[in-house]
């Protein structure tokens, strides 16, 4: 399978309009890349979020005695917004004055989201099983990769029935380092043999995503709209093209190509 690559403007000149499936595509600088490898972001992306971070952010600086009052409280949730994506661990780092601080901070926030999974359930986004099992039968290998732990990853595949559906799934422990750096789609790309970067897509829906995909140098950077942040954010932080949901992925990949001639 082949997808058209287009370039970021930081990487080559191209235009900064917010990129429509109705574009005349020969309009566009671009490079023909046969694509081997999709990373997926998780909640936010391919999981819906539903506030469910934010709220298991607040029970956990509640039960780690994190913040004091609700402006300090209000303070933490504004920085893990602006931190979404990246290792939760990463992120009580610094909120935290020590490494076993954050470490407890991590462990209440991790046991917080599994309660809150479990009380009102995971839905994925619609249309991403259906995009997995769609590239996978055009030869396309398919990564999860997430700022949760592995045990909360697993919860997710789990309860959404993903696993037969995936290639491979990867928390920042596995990696090395989270987003931003570009350990997690370097690391799917070796466990799952891909050639070449420029062969890799990488898609999620905040700046950490998409600084991951630009220093890991992915053949193409892909914001979607259904979590933290938006086309403005997203496109600053390198997404080469900003789409509404990984319900378009396919279309944009050219899987669908009658549609977008």
């Amino acid at each position: 399978m082949r997808f058209t690559h287009l370039p970021h403007p930081e990487r080559h000149p191209m235009s900064t309009a917010p990129f429509s499936l109705d574009l005349d595509l020969d309009d566009l600088d671009t490079e023909d890349v046969d694509v081997e490898l999709v990373v997926f972001d998780m909640a936010g992306t391919t999981v819906t979020d539903d506030g469910l971070v934010e709220r298991a952010f607040a029970l956990a600086a509640e039960r780690s005695g994190l913040t004091d009052t609700a402006d300090e409280l209000a303070e933490a949730i504004e920085f893990v917004r602006e931190t979404m994506g990246q290792s939760k661990l990463d992120v009580f780092r610094e909120l935290t004055d020590s490494e076993e601080a954050a470490v407890a901070a991590t462990a209440e926030f991790e046991t917080a989201y599994g309660e809150l999974v479990e009380q009102v359930g995971v839905t994925a986004i619609a249309g991403a099983a259906d995009l997995f099992q769609e590239l996978r039968d055009a030869g396309v290998k398919v990564a999860l990769v997430t700022g949760f732990s592995r045990a909360t990853q697993d919860t997710l595949i789990d309860s959404l029935g993903w696993d037969d559906l995936i290639d491979v799934s990867l928390c920042p422990a596995e990696a090395g380092r989270g987003r931003p750096y570009p350990d997690l789609p370097l690391t799917a790309l070796l466990r799952t043999g891909a050639s070449s970067v420029a062969a890799m897509v990488v898609v999620g829906d905040t700046a950490s995503d998409m600084l991951s995909g630009q220093s890991a140098g992915a053949g193409l950077i892909v914001g979607v709209l259904t979590g933290t942040h938006d086309t403005a954010t997203l496109e600053d932080a390198g997404a080469d093209v900003v789409i509404e949901s990984v319900a378009d992925l396919a279309e944009l990949l050219g899987l669908r190509e009658e549609t977008i001639e």
